[in-house]
């Protein structure tokens, strides 16, 4: 059972900062073999959302970053969408971008939702509505597409 929470940049604990970092860069840093800017400055935005899925251990399982309109699109967005190795197959995935539509929904409803997603993950995106609107493209080596929840 995930517990999910949602926090912006200054409600985030030091551990719990520590923890979703960490996550981001094991996965795609590490197990995507992926060097890029991590820390890219969106995380400390004032509206910045952060949603942290939490396990029965008090284990950090999956994340993403919800982002108001103007900052990676014109549109709202949500990126760093990551489930820890550990957790994968468990429908988490699922749950994780639910909630994450739901937030930037309620927290700019006349936006649409953009992602940039990596290209092996488009039938997912499509599945939770998302439609592509871009040519596939590299971005960090990993060919992505930009997709769309209007």
């Amino acid at each position: 059972m995930v517990q999910w929470q949602e926090y912006g940049f200054s409600a985030l604990s030091v551990k719990q900062l520590y923890e979703l970092i960490k996550l981001r860069i094991d996965v795609f840093v590490v197990e995507q073999h992926c060097p890029y800017p991590e820390l890219d400055g969106k995380d400390t935005l004032p509206q910045t959302r952060h949603l942290l899925g939490i396990d029965e251990h008090g284990a950090l399982v999956a994340y993403a970053r919800i982002l108001a309109p103007g900052v990676s699109y014109a549109d709202s967005s949500i990126g760093r969408v990551v489930v820890a190795r550990c957790a994968r197959g468990a429908g988490l995935a699922e749950s994780l971008m639910h909630r994450a539509i739901a937030i930037a929904q309620a927290q700019w409803p006349q936006a649409n939702i953009q992602i940039g997603a990596q290209q092996y993950l488009s039938g997912f995106y499509q599945r939770m509505g998302f439609t592509p609107v871009s040519d596939v493209y590299l971005e960090d080596g990993i060919p992505h597409v930009d997709m769309l929840l209007s």
